[in-house]
Protein backbone atom coordinates (compact mmCIF):
# COMPACT_ATOMS: atom_id res chain seq x y z
CA UNK A 1 0.00 0.00 0.00
CA UNK A 2 2.87 2.40 0.64
CA UNK A 3 4.29 1.79 -2.83
CA UNK A 4 1.12 3.28 -4.34
CA UNK A 5 1.46 6.42 -2.18
CA UNK A 6 5.09 6.84 -3.29
CA UNK A 7 4.13 6.45 -6.90
CA UNK A 8 1.43 9.12 -6.64
CA UNK A 9 3.72 11.60 -4.93
CA UNK A 10 6.52 11.32 -7.52
CA UNK A 11 4.46 11.73 -10.69
CA UNK A 12 4.37 15.52 -11.01
CA UNK A 13 7.80 16.36 -9.62
CA UNK A 14 10.04 14.77 -12.25
CA UNK A 15 9.29 16.93 -15.30
CA UNK A 16 8.04 20.14 -13.68
CA UNK A 17 10.19 23.29 -13.75
CA UNK A 18 11.23 24.63 -10.35
CA UNK A 19 9.04 27.57 -9.30
CA UNK A 20 10.77 29.55 -6.64
CA UNK A 21 12.90 32.56 -6.14
CA UNK A 22 11.88 36.15 -5.79
CA UNK A 23 9.27 36.53 -8.57
CA UNK A 24 6.17 35.38 -6.62
CA UNK A 25 6.78 38.06 -3.97
CA UNK A 26 6.94 41.04 -6.34
CA UNK A 27 3.14 41.71 -6.40
CA UNK A 28 3.00 41.61 -2.59
CA UNK A 29 5.90 44.05 -2.35
CA UNK A 30 4.26 46.42 -4.82
CA UNK A 31 0.98 46.31 -2.85
CA UNK A 32 2.84 47.07 0.39
CA UNK A 33 4.61 50.07 -1.21
CA UNK A 34 1.28 51.42 -2.48
CA UNK A 35 -0.31 51.02 0.97
CA UNK A 36 2.67 52.74 2.59
CA UNK A 37 2.47 55.84 0.40
CA UNK A 38 -1.34 56.08 0.35
CA UNK A 39 -2.25 55.11 3.93
CA UNK A 40 0.58 54.70 6.40
CA UNK A 41 2.80 57.70 5.59
CA UNK A 42 0.01 60.36 5.58
CA UNK A 43 -1.31 58.99 8.88
CA UNK A 44 2.15 59.26 10.45
CA UNK A 45 2.53 62.86 9.24
CA UNK A 46 -0.87 63.80 10.66
CA UNK A 47 -0.07 62.21 14.04
CA UNK A 48 3.27 64.02 14.16
CA UNK A 49 1.60 67.39 13.45
CA UNK A 50 -1.04 66.78 16.15
CA UNK A 51 1.63 65.88 18.72
CA UNK A 52 3.64 68.97 17.80
CA UNK A 53 0.53 71.17 18.21
CA UNK A 54 -0.19 69.65 21.64
CA UNK A 55 3.40 70.21 22.76
CA UNK A 56 3.33 73.88 21.64
CA UNK A 57 0.16 74.87 23.53
CA UNK A 58 0.46 77.99 25.66
CA UNK A 59 -1.66 80.00 28.07
CA UNK A 60 -4.27 82.12 26.28
CA UNK A 61 -4.62 79.90 23.20
CA UNK A 62 -8.14 79.28 21.97
CA UNK A 63 -8.71 75.57 21.36
CA UNK A 64 -11.38 73.02 20.57
CA UNK A 65 -11.52 69.65 22.31
CA UNK A 66 -12.21 66.29 20.72
CA UNK A 67 -15.72 66.54 22.21
CA UNK A 68 -16.37 69.84 20.43
CA UNK A 69 -15.99 72.20 23.42
CA UNK A 70 -14.43 75.57 22.61
CA UNK A 71 -12.41 77.33 25.27
CA UNK A 72 -9.38 79.39 26.22
CA UNK A 73 -6.40 77.86 28.02
CA UNK A 74 -6.08 79.21 31.56
CA UNK A 75 -3.28 76.97 32.81
CA UNK A 76 -1.13 74.08 31.65
CA UNK A 77 0.40 71.11 33.42
CA UNK A 78 2.55 68.36 32.01
CA UNK A 79 -0.47 66.14 31.31
CA UNK A 80 -3.51 68.39 31.71
CA UNK A 81 -4.98 71.66 30.51
CA UNK A 82 -7.46 73.91 32.29
CA UNK A 83 -9.91 75.58 29.91
CA UNK A 84 -12.25 78.48 30.52
CA UNK A 85 -15.40 77.74 28.54
CA UNK A 86 -17.53 80.59 29.93
CA UNK A 87 -17.16 83.36 32.53
CA UNK A 88 -15.88 81.72 35.72
CA UNK A 89 -16.48 78.21 34.31
CA UNK A 90 -13.31 76.15 34.02
CA UNK A 91 -12.78 72.51 33.15
CA UNK A 92 -9.70 70.36 33.40
CA UNK A 93 -8.80 68.08 30.47
CA UNK A 94 -6.08 65.73 29.41
CA UNK A 95 -3.76 67.34 26.82
CA UNK A 96 -4.56 64.56 24.36
CA UNK A 97 -8.19 65.69 24.21
CA UNK A 98 -7.25 68.96 22.51
CA UNK A 99 -7.98 68.44 18.83
CA UNK A 100 -7.00 71.81 17.38
CA UNK A 101 -6.35 75.50 17.71
CA UNK A 102 -9.07 77.99 16.88
CA UNK A 103 -8.15 81.11 14.93
CA UNK A 104 -8.99 84.37 16.64
CA UNK A 105 -11.95 86.18 15.11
Amino acid sequence: MTSIAYAMGQAGGAGAAPSGGFAPFIPMIIIFVIFYFLLIRPQQKKAKQAQEMINNLKKGDRVVTSGGIFGRIVSLDENSVKLEIADKVQIKLNRGNISGLVEKE
